[in-house]
């Protein structure tokens, strides 16, 4: 006798059913495009483990940074302001404009010391080496298995002898934890939104959406940015870090056990 697959869960996520509750209103984007760019911004903290972590990385030796998936500045802006020359690249264009327009505001000292490339971070060829390239949390997640080798080959290109590139891992820390979470936050501009992310146990993927938790009762648009973000496993990542020619040196967890994201920074050096 075989049993029979259970069905699968056709429930709307609480996601899908605010996004519902909008019907025309709602305005489509992803995170890092036109629409989608200036609220991840909003949210994007300079004072977090992995800002920290990664910025006391570069402090241990001198010399100038490669910032891979830039963004609009969460690594590159306390960079700069630390007195580092950085390299800033990312393939989002209007990611980089909300970079620029930092840049701006910043001081001239600050200003001109920054490069800003819009370029692909699996394939790139900037003529130089550097000493210290990290790249963010989730930003490996955007790249398929081939991007990634290209990511790495890149990264070999760039790296200094003896330099160091550091990157995060972002894992599930609570497998007893809820397939979907929501969450009120509020952006550095004041603005709140509701955060929704649905990442069941063991999934390969997970998917992000963010909208204004307080839209105007009328019948104006509402930006809603969703993603679907693939997952690497530690144990994979470093497989692939090994067959490229990086030897992790040292992995220091960033979260504290049970949170649900666990987020592991792997330093590595080429193996030569």
């Amino acid at each position: 006798m075989t049993t029979a697959p259970a069905p699968a869960d056709t429930t709307p996520t609480l996601a899908a059913r605010r996004v519902a509750a909008l019907g025309a209103r709602a305005r489509h984007c992803g995170l890092y495009d036109r629409l989608g760019a200036p609220l991840y911004q909003d949210l994007a903290t300079y004072d977090d483990p992995e800002t920290r972590a990664l910025l006391s990385g570069v402090r241990s030796a001198p010399g100038p940074v490669l910032d891979l998936a830039a963004g609009a500045g969460r690594f590159t802006l306390p960079l700069l302001a630390g007195g580092r020359e950085v390299t800033a690249l990312d393939l989002s264009a209007d990611m980089l404009d909300l970079l620029r327009a930092e840049l701006d505001r910043a001081p001239a000292s600050m200003r001109s010391r920054c490069t800003v490339v819009q370029g692909d971070m699996s394939a790139f060829a900037l003529g130089r080496r550097f000493p210290h390239i990290l790249l963010g949390t989730t930003s490996l997640s955007l790249l398929d298995a081939e991007g990634r080798a290209g990511l790495y080959r890149s990264v070999l290109d760039h790296l200094a002898d003896g330099g160091r590139f550091r990157l995060t891992a972002l894992e599930r820390g609570d497998d007893d934890g809820p397939d979907e979470t929501a969450v009120r936050v509020t952006g550095a501009g004041g603005t709140a939104y509701e955060l929704y992310e649905h990442w069941p146990a063991g999934a390969t993927s997970r998917s992000v959406t963010l909208l204004p938790a307080d839209p105007p009762a009328d019948d104006s648009p509402v930006t809603v940015c969703t993603d679907r973000v693939a997952v690497i496993g530690l144990d994979v990542l470093e497989a692939e870090l090994a067959a490229a020619g990086l030897t992790v040196l040292t992995r220091e967890l960033l979260t504290p056990p049970g949170e649900r994201h666990r987020v592991t920074l792997l330093t590595t050096e080429a193996t030569r």
